[in-house]
């Protein structure tokens, strides 16, 4: 609601320029997308790196420490 609100103060006070945003957010929308798949898949990889590493230290702890 409040960015509805900034966008409509910007329209009345510089219009040209609250048409040319409200033209290109969907454009650099569909621009920033594929980084954030990459983000997604970036951190998805790195906590699967982390699980990995700390296996180890997991399985010898034993089953006690898994339960608390």
């Amino acid at each position: 609601m409040l960015t509805f609100l900034l966008w409509l103060v910007l329209l009345i006070v510089a219009w040209p320029l609250a048409l040319l945003a409200l033209i290109l957010y969907p454009i650099v929308w569909l621009v920033s997308l594929p980084l954030r798949l990459v983000g997604i898949s970036m951190k998805a990889l790195l906590d699967l790196v982390g699980a990995v590493l700390a296996l180890p230290a997991r399985v010898l702890r034993g089953p006690k420490a898994i339960r608390s």
